[in-house]
C-alpha cells in the first residue's frame, strides 16, 4: 500500500515538475524559438518517462510493489519527483484563488458580451480559428467587461474615482477579426475612462500592424492613453514598427521610461516596465527600511517624486520591482488567467516565475496594489472558464499601510 501511494505521489510530482518548468521557461527573456524547442523536449519527456519507468515491470508488480520493480535510476528520479511535489505542489495549493491569499477585496460587476452576435461577418479569419470556435465551452468570442471598484493603498483622495480602462494581450495574429478588440474599445468609450492603458502583446504578425490604427484611433481618454510592449511584440523584426503607429494616433509609449502627467491637480508618474524582453526604468537605488522582524516598511524607497505612481508592466513578475520602487498601483497581463481554469482548483498554466499565483485578479503586497487582467486574445485559440477580459477600473482611495 505504501509503495502504491509513493508511486502515485511521484507520478503527480513528475507532472508538477514539468508544469513548473513550462511556466518558468515562458517567463524568461530567452528567444521564443529557443523556448519552443525546450518546451517540445519537455513535452516529450513528460509523456515518455512514466511508461519507460515501468517498462520492465509486470502488471502484478506495478499494482502491488511498483517501486521495488523499478531500476535504481528510476528510483532516484522518483525521489526528485517527490521533492518536486513538495516544492511546487504545496505552494500551488496554498495560492489557489479560492483561498484569496494576498488578494484585495475588489467589487466586480461582470457583463458578458457574445461579440459574434453583434457582428454580421464571422469573427474567425482562419480555418483553425473556425474549428477552435466550435469546441464546446470555448470562450474566445465571449468578452467579459469587468467593472472593478479597486481599492488602492496610498491613492491620493483627489484621484478617488479615477477611471482607468485596461487593455492587454491583444495578440493580433490574423486568426480573429479586429472587430473583437474593436468592440472592447467601443465598450471602453461608453464607460468614459480618464485613462486608457495597454500592457503589451499587441502584434504577433506584421501583416496586422495596420489594425492598430483601425482599432485604437477612436479610443477616448481625456487624461491620456499609454502603452508598453510585451514578449510577443518581439516577433516583429523591428518593434518600433508597432510603437510608431500607436504614437501617431495619440498613444504614449512609456516602455522603459516615465511619463509625468497632471490629473485633477495631482501629479502622476506613468511608468513602463517591459522587462525582461525590453527595458525598464532605472531609478536611484531604493532605500529599504528593514525591521528586525516582519516585512520591509518601504518607507523611503519611492521611485519618483510624484504624488502617485502607476506602473504598466507586461508581466506580473515585476511586482517585486514595483514594491522596491514604491509603486502604488501596478497593471499587468501576460498570463491570460491561465488560459483555462479548473473548477475550485483554478489555473494550471501561467507563464510566470510565480506559476499561477498571480494568473489574474487583484492583489496587494505592500506598498503595491496589482491588477492582472486575463487579456483579450492569444495565439492559443482556446479559453475554458477563462474568457477574454476588458478591465474597467475605478480607483478607490484607502489609507496606505506598511504591512
Amino acid at each position: 500500500m505504501i509503495e502504491r501511494i509513493l508511486f502515485i505521489a511521484a507520478l503527480v510530482g513528475h507532472f508538477a515538475l514539468h508544469l513548473a518548468i513550462y511556466n518558468r521557461l515562458n517567463a524568461t527573456g530567452m528567444r521564443r524559438v529557443t523556448i519552443k524547442r525546450i518546451v517540445k523536449l519537455f513535452i516529450v519527456t513528460c509523456v515518455v518517462i512514466p511508461p519507460l519507468a515501468i517498462w520492465n515491470a509486470s502488471p502484478t508488480e506495478i499494482f502491488t510493489n511498483p517501486i521495488s520493480a523499478m531500476s535504481l535510476p528510476v528510483k532516484v528520479y522518483g525521489l526528485v519527483c517527490l521533492a518536486s511535489l513538495v516544492v511546487f505542489g504545496i505552494p500551488w495549493l496554498f495560492w489557489r484563488p479560492i483561498l484569496a491569499l494576498e488578494s484585495i477585496d475588489a467589487r466586480r460587476d461582470v457583463r458578458m458580451i457574445d461579440v459574434q452576435k453583434l457582428n454580421d461577418q464571422p469573427l474567425h479569419r482562419s480555418v483553425r480559428c473556425r474549428v477552435a470556435a466550435g469546441i464546446p465551452g470555448n470562450q474566445i468570442f465571449e468578452l467579459a467587461v469587468e467593472n472593478v471598484e479597486l481599492p488602492v493603498h496610498g491613492l491620493p483622495t483627489s484621484l478617488d474615482g479615477l477611471r482607468v480602462s485596461h487593455f492587454s494581450d491583444l495578440h493580433f495574429t490574423g486568426d480573429i477579426s479586429a472587430d473583437f478588440v474593436r468592440q472592447a474599445v467601443i465598450e471602453s468609450n461608453r464607460w468614459s475612462p480618464d485613462l486608457c492603458v495597454i500592457t503589451g502583446d499587441l502584434i504577433d504578425k506584421a501583416t496586422c500592424i495596420g489594425w492598430l490604427r483601425e482599432v485604437f484611433h477612436d479610443a477616448i481618454a481625456p487624461s491620456g492613453k499609454f502603452f508598453v510592449l510585451g514578449n510577443h511584440d518581439k516577433r516583429i523584426a523591428d518593434p518600433n514598427d508597432i510603437r510608431r503607429p500607436m504614437e501617431a494616433i495619440g498613444w504614449v509609449n512609456v516602455g522603459g521610461r516615465v511619463q509625468r502627467i497632471r490629473v485633477r491637480d495631482t501629479e502622476i508618474d506613468v511608468i513602463g516596465n517591459e522587462y525582461p524582453w525590453f527595458a525598464r526604468p532605472v531609478f536611484a537605488r531604493p532605500v529599504f527600511a528593514r525591521p528586525v522582524f516582519g516585512t520591509p516598511t518601504f518607507a523611503n524607497n519611492k521611485g519618483s517624486s510624484a504624488d502617485f505612481r502607476l506602473l504598466l508592466s507586461h508581466s506580473p513578475d515585476q511586482l517585486s520591482w514595483a514594491r522596491e520602487h514604491g509603486i502604488e498601483l501596478m497593471l499587468a497581463g501576460h498570463t491570460h488567467g491561465g488560459q483555462g481554469r479548473l473548477p475550485i482548483a483554478g489555473p494550471l498554466l501561467s507563464p510566470s516565475w510565480h506559476g499561477s499565483r498571480f494568473a489574474s485578479g487583484d492583489f496587494y503586497k505592500p506598498p503595491t496594489t496589482m491588477h492582472v487582467t486575463r487579456g483579450l486574445g492569444g495565439v492559443h485559440l482556446l479559453r475554458i472558464n477563462c474568457g477574454p477580459e476588458l478591465s474597467l477600473l475605478t480607483l478607490r482611495s484607502i489609507p496606505s499601510r506598511e504591512s
